[in-house]
């Protein structure tokens, strides 16, 4: 692997931000990862939400060669088969929106970087145990900051990123970063569709850099 966990948890926290994002077409996938990598960001999830996703993603990897120190992820998987394929074609780390037993053990067997989603205690709890030191907060918008509070209250050492729903705006994110998160994962939120539609990178470039300068103003 190119990075360690290690690594990829240190690149995670010094951002603390990580774009989540799918598109059909590889070069608006491209402008994407230039603005965001151009703005600071140095962990990219990529999610396996179309038919040709794992096509997008063997590119997107191939070209994000350019950028030595930006981490690529997979999010959206739920198979072990399908975790196996984006593997294969490079990615540093798997995303699933859902605790799943079999892709743990699976990602484990192959010393790849696993984050489950999980909204409950229960379900952390069962992550823990499977090895996870990072879990997804999923669906953000559901679970909630109080979620998150109290999820540190009892594991103060586990690294919680909340995913769906989390709002680029110095409101929101001072909400969660107050509750304890490590990172926020952040998609439609951040891309605006009349920007991707018209591939207004420079105005993603601009927005993505404002969200950085806030989360670490925070």
């Amino acid at each position: 692997m190119r990075f360690s966990q290690s690594d990829m948890l240190q690149a995670m926290s010094d951002t603390g931000m990580i774009p989540v994002f799918n598109h059909i077409d590889i070069e608006v996938a491209k402008g994407v990862l230039d603005a965001s990598y151009n703005a600071g960001i140095r962990v990219f999830e990529f999610t396996h939400r179309a038919v040709n996703s794992l096509e997008v993603f063997k590119e997107l990897y191939t070209y994000a060669g350019k950028y030595p120190d930006m981490v690529m992820g997979i999010g959206t998987v739920f198979t072990t088969k399908d975790a196996d394929a984006f593997i294969e074609s490079g990615a540093d780390f798997i995303v699933s929106p859902a605790l799943i037993p079999e892709l743990a053990v699976f990602c484990n067997s192959k010393e790849v970087f696993w984050i489950p989603g999980c909204a409950t205690m229960s379900e952390i709890f069962q992550a823990k145990k499977l090895g996870a030191t990072l879990v997804k907060a999923f669906p953000g918008n559901v679970v909630g900051p109080a979620f998150v509070a109290a999820a540190k209250s009892v594991y103060p050492e586990l690294h919680i990123m909340p995913t769906g729903g989390v709002e680029p705006t110095q409101e929101n994110l001072k909400e969660w970063f107050d509750a304890g998160v490590y990172c926020v994962g952040i998609g439609s939120q951040l891309f605006q569709k009349d920007w991707i539609k018209n591939q207004q990178f420079d105005l993603l470039e601009s927005k993505i850099a404002d969200t950085l300068q806030l989360i670490k103003n925070l």
